[in-house]
């Protein structure tokens, strides 16, 4: 058999699409995803209102503590 499109078992193979892509081509598309991914703003937007620290020092028997509470209010503005 002569004929380059049939394998040896005598089935045809299948022949590449014109729309397949080259590695070249999904390799840049790969860099590029990635790169957006560390460069572009993935976090919504919000804006810190309050910040309230509470703090206080205790003596225990393994020495000074320092006791630490902070709170933090936010409104954040969800995109559509």
């Amino acid at each position: 058999m002569n004929d380059p499109i049939l394998a040896n078992s005598g089935a045809p193979m299948s022949a590449p699409k014109r729309d397949d892509k080259s590695i070249s081509r999904s390799l840049g598309e790969f860099v590029g995803h990635i790169w957006r991914g560390v460069t572009g703003d993935v976090a919504p937007d919000k804006r810190e209102v309050k910040r309230t620290v509470e703090e206080e020092e205790r003596e225990t028997d393994q020495g000074k503590v320092t006791l630490r509470r902070t709170t933090i209010e936010e409104i954040e503005f969800k995109k559509d």
